[in-house]
């Protein structure tokens, strides 16, 4: 391969061993190359508008200019694909949390320890985030402050009525470009919503923080789901980061399961395994619903809920950071139907309303 078709990345870190060691990645990648590596986000400013990179690989707590300062200075004037190189540490997932709705694309998480063998050990997950980093569809970062939820859409006003079914689920799975797309889903839901069980790609450490910061922002309750609790309504559950979430069923309730079974898609929480729960369990009584991510997990667990006579939606190509999972899903047959993330939770209640009405004729 040529070295004007590679991926070029830059590299911004403020820690000589970490620029070495993601050199050293990248560079055993046939399809990818390093343009050049910065120690502070000034000295990379220059080095962007010299060898106009394809991928920013930045750190998220530097001296001289804060990552996340950078990242939003960045965004607005000269947006490009980000991977955020992040500590697993409580401030370090609040922070990456941020730059995700800054803008960035996905994030890495440095180990705590053995900072080499970790990260050589995370070549090939690296490799993959920078590869679909390049593919990304890079906006800038949306107009509302941190904090504010944005307003709901008109159609979601539908989902007051009273027939809906407290039995109803919503069940969702995504990957990269996940955590935004999931608060845009969630805001605008009232606080009577039907259960949500959500799988997001993350890892152990930022689940929680991730839960903390979308029930600030929404009116359902949001929190990281506890092992055999009951399925509320008004309540959204989401799968920690190192272990699988199922649907599962107490008598009459629906219930939350967890295990530390071995990864499916290479992925531990699987949205795989919790859409093929939901199918056994709650059939059609359940909405499905496959958002942003890189890969094909969730797609076959899709095609099961369809089977089971839950409605399916995939979110669309255009608004997607990375259209793999949906593609996939649509690809197999697993789609009702096809929506832009911007309708997505107006279409997902509008039919909960009709299934509600359907079920009160009934």
């Amino acid at each position: 391969m040529s070295a004007q078709s590679k991926i070029k990345v830059l590299c911004v870190d403020d820690s000589a061993l970490v620029r070495s060691l993601m050199s050293e990645i990248i560079k055993s990648q046939p399809d990818m190359m390093v343009c050049a590596t910065a120690p502070d986000p000034l000295v990379a400013r220059d080095l962007i508008k010299q060898h106009n990179p394809d991928v920013l690989t930045l750190d998220v707590e530097m001296p001289r200019m804060d990552g996340l300062d950078f990242l939003e200075k960045l965004m607005r004037l000269r947006p490009m694909p980000v991977l955020m190189v992040s500590s697993l540490t409580e401030r370090g997932s609040e922070i990456t949390l941020r730059a995700l709705e800054l803008g960035a694309v996905d994030f890495v998480t440095k180990p705590r320890v053995g900072i080499r063998d970790g990260m050589l050990e995370y070549t090939e997950m690296i490799a993959d985030k920078i590869r679909a980093a390049s593919r990304a569809r890079v906006r800038q970062a949306a107009a509302h402050s941190h904090g504010a939820a944005p307003a709901a859409q008109g159609p979601v006003a539908m989902v007051r009525n009273p027939l809906i079914s407290t039995e109803k689920l919503i069940i969702i799975g995504a990957s990269t470009g996940g955590t935004e797309a999931i608060r845009e889903v969630l805001v605008p839901l009232p606080p009577d919503a039907p259960g949500v069980l959500i799988t997001q790609h993350m890892p152990a450490g930022f689940t929680r923080s991730f839960a903390q910061r979308l029930n600030g922002l929404c009116r359902i309750t949001v929190k990281e789901a506890d092992h055999g609790e009951r399925v509320l309504p008004g309540h959204a559950y989401i799968a920690p980061g190192d272990r699988h979430l199922s649907l599962g069923r107490s008598g009459a309730n629906y219930v939350a399961l967890l295990d530390d079974g071995p990864p499916v898609n290479r992925h531990r929480p699987s949205v795989d395994v919790l859409f093929r729960s939901a199918a056994m369990h709650a059939g059609k009584n359940a909405i499905g619903v496959i958002l942003t991510g890189m890969g094909k997990d969730g797609a076959a667990g899709l095609v099961e809920m369809r089977r089971a006579g839950a409605h399916t939606f995939a979110q669309d190509e255009a608004s997607c950071i990375v259209f793999g999972m949906p593609r996939e899903a649509i690809a197999a047959g697993g789609a009702d139907e096809v929506v832009p993330l911007n309708e997505m939770c107006g279409r997902v209640m509008t039919r909960l309303a009709g299934m509600g009405e359907r079920a009160h004729r009934v």
